[in-house]
């Protein structure tokens, strides 16, 4: 089923997808032409390639990601440092729950793809089966490990016949996204399905 997705601050550069692949990227006006039975998707803000987390063993293994039950003893943020390493050394299969967690923290940043050896294997499957393209990790790395690490680390643009991978970001340019980080995503589509929708 061929689906239309665009943001209003981005028209130029709307992607029609079918299935897992992109069909073709450009104007909205060109492609709701070719394609008029395409479903559409409208967002606001800007729709990108999505973005290069380079931090995947720091943020899925090395970081505890504490479970919505587990709330009142362990809050709500990410645990790192001894305190997580004590979580994983009484726990070691909380390493595979804690990641997939991570990788759904990830998606809702709207990472697509992902750098840094992981040395688990737990953590390795978390990051196949979610979908996410493993790159190459830069040999500066942007600052402390963070879901939106600064400066962001864009994807190259999206191409015709290449995967259905990209984010939406509710933000007026790729400027304000630097500026505001990638908290502000509101939609991110791996393999042609949407995986986080922030509304």
């Amino acid at each position: 089923m061929l689906t239309l997705h665009v943001a209003e601050n981005s028209p130029e550069t709307a992607v029609l997808i079918d299935g897992s692949t992109v069909v073709a990227v450009g104007p909205y006006e060109n492609l709701t032409a070719a394609a008029p039975q395409a479903r559409v998707r409208r967002w606001p803000g800007i729709l990108t390639p999505g973005l290069l987390n380079p931090y995947a063993p720091e943020l899925l293994e090395a970081t505890y990601h504490p479970d919505p039950r587990e709330a009142d003893a362990l809050g709500t943020e990410p645990i790192t440092g001894e305190r997580a390493a004590e979580i994983f050394r009484k726990n070691p299969a909380a390493l595979g729950a804690s990641a997939r967690r991570g990788v759904q923290r990830m998606l809702a940043h709207g990472t697509v793809a992902v750098a840094g050896e992981l040395r688990s294997r737990a953590a390795a499957d978390v990051v196949r089966r979610a979908g996410l393209a493993v790159g190459q990790r830069p040999s500066r790395l942007p600052g402390p490990p963070s879901l939106s690490p600064r400066p962001l680390i864009l994807l190259p643009p999206l191409t015709q016949q290449g995967p259905a991978r990209f984010a939406v970001f509710d933000v007026a340019s790729r400027e304000e996204l630097v500026k505001r980080g990638a908290g502000t995503c509101v939609a991110t589509v791996m393999a042609g399905r949407l995986v986080y929708r922030s509304r």
